[in-house]
């Protein structure tokens, strides 16, 4: 199960934490797209415990659609950059 929680700092800061996994997608998805507009989103993955591959494919392609991955753990950020070179999943 994943909390995210919303601050406002320069830009929108949407702080994940616990574990991450496929049926977790959507609902971080909703809440991605409800912030897009003139202030940058930026994900804090700082307190994530657990993802899974699905999840790491979803972060990829959050990342690759300009929604910034703050305070990435090195494991999950050498897995996004990994995944970033193959075939994304649902995309942010």
């Amino acid at each position: 199960m994943v909390i995210i929680q919303r601050t406002a700092q320069p830009g929108v800061v949407l702080a994940l934490s616990g574990h991450i996994e496929v049926g977790d997608v959507p609902e971080i998805q909703r809440v991605v797209s409800q912030e897009t507009g003139c202030e940058p989103v930026r994900l804090d993955l700082q307190d994530i415990t657990l993802v899974d591959r699905e999840a790491v494919q979803f972060l990829a392609g959050c990342e690759a659609n300009g929604v910034e991955l703050g305070n990435c753990p090195p494991y999950l950020r050498q897995w996004i950059n990994t995944e970033s070179g193959s075939d994304r999943g649902p995309e942010c």
